[in-house]
């Protein structure tokens, strides 16, 4: 089974999403306490997403998270690059696209709004992926990234390590596919910035006032930003 360190590897990691496609909704549901459907829900909502406007959910996985999006009336494209993850939401009737987070196959400034979901850790360099998202983001443009983030609450903050540590790989094991995909889940979560320094990050890469939400005690933080005009 495929396995990525955490220097990304793109094909690496595009081989390692290949093999979770079939379980990987049912997967994050059971490891996330069933908080994923909340965590789209809210994504929706902070979009603020209007009838007719066009809005690209990169890192789409089985473009559940894209079905959510497009409730909202607006037009909705699903991006991943994983060919496995797109074929298993096959069913899903929203528009898919094989895509690398760093070569998009769309135009200058053709989105009103773009969103990725726990997957700029997983882009080989996430900065060039932010640069790539304000490409094709029309001036004034929203951006929503969601990533797991640092808990607020300290003591809170140590029981969620440990069961990064030891209890999801467990978990994993028995739902998932591909259990290995989610040690690297658990190791890259632990690399990655804060709610800050990523709000940081992204001013500096094509984006501008950018705050966040934390979302479960900040197991999740959720980032907006605007693109200059």
């Amino acid at each position: 089974m495929a396995k990525a360190s955490l220097d990304k590897k793109p094909f690496d990691v595009a081989a390692m999403f290949d093999d979770v496609g079939k379980k990987y909704d049912l997967t994050n549901t059971i490891l996330s306490f069933g908080q994923d459907r909340r965590w789209r829900r809210r994504t929706r909502e902070r979009l603020n997403l209007q009838p007719g406007e066009r809005v690209l959910d990169l890192a789409a996985g089985t473009a559940v998270s894209t079905v959510e999006l497009a409730k909202s009336g607006a037009w909705c494209v699903a991006c991943d690059f994983s060919q496995g993850m797109v074929k298993a939401g096959a069913h899903r009737p929203v528009p898919k696209v094989v895509g690398d987070g760093m070569h998009l196959p769309f135009a200058d400034n053709t989105f009103d709004a773009v969103t990725i979901s726990y997957g700029l850790r997983n882009i080989h360099d996430f900065r060039a992926g932010l640069r790539e998202l304000a490409r094709v983001t029309r001036p004034g443009g929203r951006l929503t990234v969601n990533e797991f983030s640092t808990p607020v609450v300290p003591l809170f903050g140590t029981v969620y390590k440990e069961y990064l540590m030891r209890l999801l790989p467990a978990v994993a094991r028995v739902v998932s596919s591909n259990p290995e995909a989610y040690e690297y889940l658990a190791d890259s979560i632990r690399a990655w910035p804060d709610q800050e320094d990523l709000a940081r990050e992204i001013n500096a890469n094509g984006w501008q006032e950018c705050g966040w939400q934390n979302l479960t005690l900040g197991i999740v933080a959720m980032h907006s930003a605007v693109k200059p005009i």
